[in-house]
């Protein structure tokens, strides 16, 4: 099992990764939002230079912030500083895409994105097209030093839904997920991913697969409904739920022991009220950072399970097994209160047990 940490895109986030890299973590993503932290990739090139065995890599970006020739630019760019060690990470732009008021962008979209900027990265000439118009580009200068081509950069695409995941298990490198830690969930995502591999003639083996997802050691005892345990694991628990939601237009498709609680969620971030202008900029202030008293009902003792690594030591230990036997290659934690703090307890109590 790989261990990975999930960070806000921030000047300082090398710091955190330098620590993961000495606490034994083997992977460091930082989140690409931009109207919720800092450029991803400016952040990434400080990690790079400051690690030397972390793969880096964004968590996710999307095929709207940038056109794809930028897109394999910039990460090229971030792997001639760390060669061999960094992933482009794809998904929708759920967050990014809905903190402007606009909608995620299609998966076919995504896959147009991805095919660019696999192309680009391979070194092969491919179409590129705006509008009416349709021209073959390269990268013209590889060997100048400015970019790494020579050493993949794999792609990993983000899934929720079933059209992106069965995506990834069609044509990408790996599929990162959010928040499917419980074995339904686990189940819900790998099925369709696996569906998109057959379609495809892979194998679910060759594909990396990965859960984001938050953390939070409880005392023997404690209550998972408790303010400490929510305000810990409550943010991510909403937004990897609401986002599950979201990607399930048809609300069968979710797994049924968990339906009517992540339906629940389709509604957390929204505002009826609210001036289609202006609403995203309350419902999203303080994304992920900070728990919102609105979502206590929603964050109940099964969700908080079912997306994130709660409870105690051992509890914790049993379900990282259970989620490698189910085909999980890494676990990736985002801290939501403490970063030191909570990758310093993750690497002693959880890490540790699992070496």
């Amino acid at each position: 099992m790989d261990f990975g940490c999930v960070f806000f895109a921030n000047p300082e986030a090398y710091k955190d990764a330098a620590l993961a890299e000495k606490l034994g973590f083997t992977h460091g993503w930082l989140y690409d939002s931009q109207m919720l932290c800092s450029d991803v990739y400016a952040a990434l090139a400080l990690c790079a230079v400051n690690t030397r065995r972390l793969i880096i890599g964004t968590g996710v970006t999307n095929p709207l912030s940038r056109i794809a020739p930028v897109t394999a630019c910039a990460i090229a760019t971030i792997n001639a500083l760390a060669p061999g060690r960094v992933v482009l990470g794809i998904g929708t732009g759920n967050t990014a895409r809905r903190t402007l008021g606009m909608p995620a962008a299609r998966v076919d979209q995504m896959r147009e994105h991805i095919e660019i900027c696999r192309g680009l990265l391979s070194g092969q000439t491919v179409p590129y097209q705006e509008g009416e118009r349709r021209r073959m580009i390269r990268f013209l200068n590889p060997a100048g030093g400015y970019i790494n081509i020579r050493k993949k950069v794999p792609i990993y695409v983000a899934g929720s839904g079933t059209r992106s995941l069965e995506l990834a298990g069609e044509m990408a490198d790996g599929v990162i997920l959010f928040g499917a830690v419980g074995p339904s969930l686990i189940n819900f995502v790998m099925d369709r991913v696996r569906a998109g591999a057959d379609r495809a003639g892979r194998k679910l083996s060759s594909i990396y697969t990965l859960c984001m997802t938050a953390f939070h050691l409880t005392r023997p005892g404690q209550k998972l409904e408790s303010t400490q345990v929510r305000r810990a694991v409550g943010p991510f628990v909403a937004s990897s739920s609401n986002i599950f939601a979201l990607a399930a237009p048809d609300k069968s498709d979710l797994p049924a022991d968990l339906r009517d609680d992540l339906t629940k969620f389709a509604a957390a971030y929204k505002g009826e009220n609210e001036p289609a202008e202006t609403r995203h900029l309350k419902l999203y202030s303080g994304y992920l950072r900070g728990f919102r008293k609105e979502h206590e009902a929603l964050v109940t003792e099964r969700m908080i399970r079912a997306t994130t690594l709660t409870g105690t030591r051992e509890e914790i230990v049993d379900s990282v097994r259970a989620m490698k036997k189910a085909g999980i290659r890494q676990v990736a934690i985002q801290p939501v209160m403490d970063n030191r703090t909570t990758l310093q307890s993750f690497s002693r109590e959880i890490i540790k047990a699992m070496r």
